[in-house]
């Protein structure tokens, strides 16, 4: 995309969040990124039997006995809207017993008291992988997507995994219709639980790690998070903590024109262990979203993957 068109997008996007929040209730929030009550658990993909993402939701979901779990399928087509695969991989994954599957992708049920019962109970949400521009096309500025945000403020988590991660930024990232390989298309506006962000999974499974730097370059106020599968990041207020197998790049301004201008770098900015235009961590390592640094002086650099150069 070039650089004209790629300013376009993001301007456009902005204008059209600027307006389509009207059914949703914005409170000022103290923190830059992340919720200001309750969890988001943000999944690169194909989790798998990962004990350490399953055993975080049911924890911060309240436990196996009082945890109340909904599923939403939406992004995985017409069909799952009667497949039971998902609940029981969940209940199988989890031992919650009390998950219960939603879906739609009518507008006027998303916006219906009836439909979005299940959530003024629920401890906790998860998204099922698929096409996110399917789930924006259904809750997107909805009773549903309030309902959603209500999870968090009562303290609940929101989780979800590929398209479910992706759905959980504020700028919709592979969202076109057309295709996953269009990056920025002609779905633009996620759900928002991650403020000011960009969201891309399935990293380094698919050669994504370079993707998200222009797009942060032209867009300052944005943080880029990138997933690897059976990887995921625990957000809580502006402390993101990285859970699983594999690394999480973060796509940071300041990062990115460090590596293209060595006397740029602003010391005060916090250590990110970087000699490129991004960088990762793995598995414990901590992120300051409203500083952008690295949390924890003694830290040390993990070891990038051998995917990281092209």
């Amino acid at each position: 995309m070039k650089k004209s068109a790629l300013v376009f997008a993001i301007a456009a996007f902005l204008m059209t969040n600027a307006f389509a929040q009207t059914p949703i209730q914005i409170k000022a929030s103290s923190t830059r990124h992340g919720p200001e009550n309750g969890t988001l658990i943000i999944i690169g993909g194909n989790v798998g039997h990962t004990a350490a993402i399953w055993n975080k939701f049911v924890e911060l979901a309240g436990g196996k006995d009082k945890a109340r779990i909904v599923v939403v399928t939406t992004a995985s087509g017409d069909s799952a809207a009667f497949d039971t695969r998902d609940i029981e991989t969940v209940k199988k994954e989890t031992g919650v017993k009390h998950v219960t599957l939603l879906h739609t992708n009518n507008l006027k049920e998303a916006n219906s008291d009836k439909f979005i019962a299940p959530l003024k109970q629920a401890t906790g949400v998860y998204f099922v992988g698929g096409r996110q521009w399917r789930i924006a096309d259904s809750y997107l500025n909805t009773l549903t997507h309030q309902a959603f945000f209500d999870v968090l403020n009562r303290g609940g988590v929101i989780a979800g995994s590929s398209a479910g991660a992706s759905i959980q930024g504020s700028f919709l990232w592979r969202g076109d219709t057309k295709g996953a390989d269009i990056l920025i298309g002609d779905h633009t506006q996620g759900l928002g639980f991650l403020k000011n962000s960009v969201i891309d999974q399935h990293l380094l499974k698919r050669n994504r790690q370079f993707d998200l730097i222009k797009f942060i370059k032209q867009s300052p106020t944005f943080i880029g998070i990138g997933l690897d599968e059976a990887t995921a990041v625990v957000v809580q207020k502006d402390t993101m903590e990285v859970i699983g197998k594999s690394y999480v790049a973060v796509y940071d301004y300041n990062t990115i024109i460090a590596s293209e201008d060595k006397s740029r770098v602003d010391i005060n900015k916090g250590s990110t262990l970087s000699s490129g235009p991004f960088f990762f961590l793995s598995e414990g390592q901590k992120y300051d979203l409203g500083k952008r640094c690295i949390i924890g002086k003694n830290v040390e650099k993990p070891a990038e993957p051998s995917s990281y150069n092209r």
